[in-house]
């Protein structure tokens, strides 16, 4: 297997989204693109897959509203029981009402940060890490696609010349 890519640079996110279509269809496997904002549809026209990080919302949700229902009955039920309103201390149940804001702001909280850290962790975006931009046109202007080498690097620069490309380079890894 080769360890060369092809960068390849668009100007307009119409025509990205036109040649990834033609790229998968010629089977080119695409490794990465970088925009200088969403473009909407990209995901699909790659072919990826849908995220599951809203199941880990939820999840975290789940943990959250646990925490906020514990602190809440060890704080007010268990170790410092208080008479507030006439509302009796020694029933979790009859105290619910006055306890939804504090368990309801526990579980966003705790799906907001945790989902925060999450996608930190799953995007690899690390402390200190140098960035992996390989153009900084893509940061303005320009739209780069970097698509694996499989076969002849003069055809697979003729094809993607003909998908509108402004500029095309192959790359050791």
């Amino acid at each position: 297997m080769s360890n060369k890519v092809i960068h390849v640079l668009y100007n307009d996110d119409d025509v990205l989204l036109d040649a990834v279509k033609e790229t998968r269809s010629a089977h080119h496997h695409i490794e990465e693109i970088y925009t200088p904002f969403p473009v909407h549809g990209l995901d699909k026209a790659m072919g990826l897959k849908p995220t599951r990080l809203a199941i880990c919302a939820f999840l975290y949700g789940l943990v959250g509203l646990s925490f906020g229902t514990f602190m809440m009955y060890f704080i007010m039920i268990v170790d410092w029981p208080q008479d507030i309103g006439g509302k009796p201390s020694f029933s979790f149940i009859q105290n619910m009402p006055a306890f939804v804001p504090i368990m309801f702001e526990m579980t966003v909280l705790f799906a907001a940060h945790l989902m925060v850290l999450t996608f930190f962790m799953r995007s690899k975006l690390w402390p200190f890490k140098k960035a992996e931009n390989p153009d900084v046109r893509t940061t303005d202007d320009h739209f780069l696609m970097e698509v694996a080498l499989n076969g002849d690097e003069e055809s697979a620069i003729e094809f993607f010349k003909k998908t509108g490309a402004v500029e095309v380079k192959v790359i050791e890894k």
